[in-house]
């Protein structure tokens, strides 16, 4: 059973009660992320989340990793592209001090200078690592040419350029204009009733009253689509072929579909790109599909890894094998047994406490309500396979394209 109520301050509070283990989860999740930032500051989230842990105005780092530590429990900070989360998880009897302890980061961190930067120095030494990854090379080209000056096109790491430009007022700031009872959602799954919940939200947070300015309006540069095709030179024994297309957000009709389009593709060794292009042509290292759930115009990307002498043949397969998508309906079996796929996995991605408060939480995040987790279940149940030829039709044409590999081969 779950349950939602928002107090007076605006904080929406989630409960999932599951009495069976003496754990509870919690989920912390402001209506943030990544895409609230500008180009200059691309990354600011991200060093945000790895700062705040270092700090407040009463605790050190220390202070915060023993109060956790000596109980066993987790606590964590992380940024995605539209929201910002914080995780907690304990016993029971632990869940208050620790509730106390995650309140007093969000509320009050003290953003150290000196743990800015080292923040900053091991972001710097992520981003120079990932160039040396082909497929990371890949997504970030990928991005690039999808969404050029929106936000969705830049990494959550940020760039370097970026990053090395940073300042402690721009986390401050960015702190300030999010970090407040009427962008947060709190969803706790466990041995805990709903009005156990409120009365521990009340009791932590009651005295959070949101400012009275309201949130920076988030203007966002439009997605147009020009199909294009970019290849990166690397020296590299994997050589990684990407097709990229503009994809429905998650309030779409069609997203449903997409979902059931890349299980259908690549979830599984049984999967059409796995059968055909690895097992049948021996054309793919590795073979797969992502589709990311995003509040915006999301993406769909399928790529392989080949033998760069393959670039080529690994791309023409590829293209032909996502084209065959609007030509071919799916057969009724192919359709059952994709569906019975994503359901049974989606029921097993909520067992623990930790999958069901994020769930419901993110849910809410994404202004989808907790009502979505049913919505979801009945529109996958629902969908035929001319809904599924519909939506390769409009969406899976012109495809942008990404090579990492030998130039010569492309």
């Amino acid at each position: 059973m779950t349950k939602k109520t928002t107090l007076a301050n605006g904080i929406c509070v989630i409960t999932t009660e599951n009495p069976r283990a003496d754990i509870i989860a919690g989920r912390l999740f402001f209506r943030s992320g990544s895409c609230r930032e500008t180009t200059e500051q691309s990354g600011l989230s991200h060093l945000l989340a790895a700062v705040m842990m270092k700090g407040t105005k009463h605790l050190s780092a220390l202070d915060i990793a023993n109060q956790v530590e000596s109980v066993g429990a987790s606590l964590g900070t992380e940024a995605a592209t539209d929201y910002f989360l914080v995780y907690l998880k304990s016993v029971t009897k632990d869940f208050l001090p620790l509730l106390e302890l995650a309140a007093e980061i969000v509320r009050s961190p003290s953003l150290p200078p000196d743990q800015i930067e080292l923040e900053r120095r091991l972001t710097l030494q992520r981003l120079k690592q990932a160039q040396e990854q082909p497929m990371t090379v890949a997504f970030e080209a990928m991005r690039q040419l999808l969404y050029q000056a929106h936000p969705y096109a830049a990494s959550t790491l940020g760039n370097p350029d970026s990053v090395s430009n940073l300042q402690r007022e721009d986390l401050e700031y960015f702190h300030q204009a999010y970090f407040r009872p009427d962008n947060l959602i709190i969803s706790v799954a466990g041995n805990i009733t709903h009005p156990e919940h409120l009365e521990l939200i009340e009791q932590v947070f009651g005295d959070w009253q949101a400012p009275i300015m309201p949130m920076p309006e988030l203007v966002l540069p439009p997605v147009i689509s020009r199909p294009q095709a970019q290849t990166v030179p690397q020296a590299t024994q994997q050589a990684i072929v990407m097709l990229g297309y503009l994809a429905a957000p998650v309030r779409d009709p069609h997203y449903a579909a997409f979902k059931l389009l890349s299980a259908y593709l690549s979830n599984g060794l049984s999967s059409r790109l796995f059968v055909e292009l690895r097992e049948k042509q021996g054309l793919a290292y590795e073979v797969s599909t992502l589709y990311p759930t995003r509040i915006y115009t999301s993406a769909f990307i399928a790529y392989l890894g080949t033998a760069p002498a393959n670039q080529e043949i690994a791309l023409t397969g590829l293209t032909a094998e996502i084209d065959r998508l609007a030509e071919i309906s799916l057969s009724s079996n192919e359709l059952q047994t994709t569906k019975n796929k994503i359901l049974g996995q989606y029921a097993l991605g909520k067992q623990t406490n930790a999958q069901l408060a994020q769930t419901y939480g993110w849910y809410e995040a994404l202004g989808l309500g907790i009502e979505f987790d049913q919505q979801f279940i009945q529109g996958i149940e629902q969908l035929t396979t001319a809904e599924i030829q519909t939506t390769a039709q409009k969406y899976l044409q012109s495809p942008y394209t990404v090579i990492v590999g030998t130039s010569n081969q492309a």
